[in-house]
């Protein structure tokens, strides 16, 4: 995939504003200028251009031949809406092509499908872009939100006449453009595995800093690679069905390995989401095992200078020793001093002594 610029993966989408009518075409001011490049096709010929004048693009339409115009940049909205009066795009089809907020979805009409997709990529955190697919008679209209795509060995296939791209009609082109974009979140999901391997590594080694924020961060993004990736398994399975006209009874048969393909990156997304619950627990319980060895030392510590500090507290306490025989009897002993000291010895040695016999000295 080309290089993208960076976006924190939870900015905050332009949306329509309230009240506009339906189908209204309401252009981001920061998208990028719109650019138009036509790749057309036949089993014997192939034509690549980039379009400057819109009044041209009808003349390339050919019924013999595959038509494919790749729309780069939504910051045009006059020629969008040339665009969408040029393939009798229904308004409100083309006003989800501009609000590029949509989850990946397929919309039938009567004589063409919308096809709402989402291509992801992982830098620092999940990124995303929407694609939205149009496929009507002997054409594929698509619109990226900017450059770099995933595409280019599906356009290299068309130039080289390799595969059976060349051999078919728009719809196995529109089913290779999906099979690519599903291939292309294997690369997101490894990575995302990657990360989790060595933040396996991190947690059993008992690091602490910075871990329980990282395994959120692979949490989250986790959770919208798997709320992109789930309704993109339901539309190419939804392209399967037998009413959708559009679709021949041969490319039904290439959908069902891509819908294979998104079958397999939801399940590895989920494993990966429950392996970062596991990570999270086992990291807590780590951290809560050191917690307890501490304690241990410590409580051992206290309880080893309990009995010497009380000790020293008896033989502090100033009693008159002529008032009485009884009183402090061991100050005027020759003895005295070193057997306080011996005693307070005996004591921490037997402390010792059972903390080794209860094994509380081995490292668990």
């Amino acid at each position: 995939m080309g290089k993208r610029a960076k976006g924190h993966h939870r900015s905050k989408k332009r949306r329509s504003s309230i009240g506009l009518p339906p189908g209204t075409l309401q252009v981001d001011p920061e998208a990028v200028a719109t650019r138009v490049r036509v790749i057309q096709y036949s089993e014997h010929h192939v034509t690549s251009l980039e379009v400057a004048d819109l009044a041209t693009l009808p003349g390339l339409v050919s019924d013999t031949e595959v038509t494919w115009v790749d729309v780069v940049g939504l910051g045009d909205g006059d020629a969008l809406a040339r665009l969408g009066a040029m393939f009798h795009l229904h308004p409100l089809a083309l006003e989800d092509v501009v609000n590029v907020h949509q989850r990946p979805k397929l919309e039938i009409y009567p004589h063409q499908l919308f096809m709402v997709t989402r291509l992801l990529a992982l830098s620092e955190r999940l990124e995303t872009e929407q694609i939205s697919i149009f496929l009507g008679p002997g054409f594929v209209l698509t619109f990226q939100e900017r450059e770099g795509d995933c595409f280019e060995p599906l356009r290299d296939r068309i130039r080289t006449d390799r595969g059976r791209v060349r051999h078919s009609g728009a719809d196995y082109l529109a089913y290779a453009l999906l099979d690519a974009i599903v291939d292309s979140y294997f690369p997101v999901i490894e990575a995302f595995g990657d990360r989790l391997d060595d933040l396996e590594d991190d947690v059993l080694h008992g690091a602490s800093e910075g871990i329980v924020e990282r395994l959120m961060d692979v949490r989250r993004d986790l959770l919208m690679f798997r709320r992109y990736a789930w309704p993109m398994r339901d539309t190419v399975s939804a392209l399967q069905r037998d009413d959708v006209q559009q679709i021949s009874d041969e490319t039904r048969i290439y959908l069902r390995d891509c819908h294979d393909h998104a079958v397999r990156v939801v399940d590895l997304a989920e494993n990966f989401r429950d392996l970062g619950t596991s990570l999270m627990e086992v990291h807590l319980s780590v951290s809560s095992q050191r917690l307890n060895e501490v304690m241990k030392v410590l409580t051992m510590i206290a309880t080893i200078f309990m009995p010497l500090g009380f000790i020293a507290g008896v033989y502090g306490m100033n009693f008159d020793s002529d008032a009485s025989r009884w009183n402090m009897p061991e100050l005027h002993w020759r003895f005295g001093y070193p057997f306080a000291l011996g005693m307070m010895a005996t004591f921490a040695g037997g402390f010792l002594y059972f903390f080794w016999r209860k094994g509380w000295f081995r490292d668990p």
